[in-house]
């Protein structure tokens, strides 16, 4: 991994402080929008029974509610320790402890140590990834029967603030970036591993997209 995103800067982005906000509000207010989304499209697919893995889990907002819609069991792959307390507690409160396993890596590096899953999700994790085809790729090829994604839509507002952001970053000296990784790019890698679109949600800032593996 290149030098603009270091463990280190991954840290300083999403500490156990922002882990713990990030809890706090789910229990005040559930999921942001965004995610929402992800969750309401998925129970309209149908998800009893399923197994879940979701690359970036973050507090596990996503999964929680995806078991409580009837999935069986969830993996969620990190790549800091960051999440895991704030995660750890929000299984706790919710009984869902055994239902989930939680892993710390880099799951475009090591994704041969994870098996596959009904139901793949990446929320807001592209961007944050300097090698999106090797990410993109590997998450493609671990949905057994669906990839849901979600990233910047490629607009020019975004375009200048992320641009914006990723100029403190460096002034900070920093070590992360954020990528505005071309939604076209996106989906015609995770295509190329057999998969086809089947939605394409675009809010004001975050894209949602679903592809289902071909027959």
């Amino acid at each position: 991994m290149s030098n603009c995103c270091s463990p280190k800067g991954y840290r300083w982005v999403f500490s156990e402080r922002s882990a713990q906000a990030e809890a706090r509000r789910y229990r005040r207010r559930g999921l942001d929008a965004t995610s929402r989304r992800i969750v309401d499209f998925l129970r309209t697919q149908g998800v009893e029974g399923s197994t879940v893995l979701e690359v970036g889990g973050g507090i596990g907002g996503i999964q929680i509610e995806l078991l409580k819609a009837g999935a069986a069991r969830a993996v969620s792959i990190e790549l800091t320790p960051t999440y895991e307390d704030a995660a750890s507690d929000l299984l706790n409160e919710a009984g869902l402890t055994d239902r989930v396993e939680r892993r710390v890596m880099d799951f475009a590096q090591a994704a041969s140590q994870v098996e596959s899953a009904d139901v793949v999700i990446m929320n807001r994790v592209i961007c944050c990834y300097p090698d999106m085809p090797r990410l993109a790729g590997a998450a493609a090829d671990h949905a057994r029967q669906l990839l849901v994604l979600s990233y910047p839509r490629l607009t020019w507002w975004t375009q200048i603030g992320l641009t914006l952001g990723n100029w403190l970053l460096w002034m900070m000296r920093r070590e992360f970036h954020i990528f505005l990784h071309p939604p076209q790019q996106i989906l015609a890698t995770s295509e190329r591993h057999g998969l086809k679109r089947i939605a394409d949600q675009q809010g004001m800032l975050w894209t949602m997209a679903a592809l289902r593996r071909t027959a």
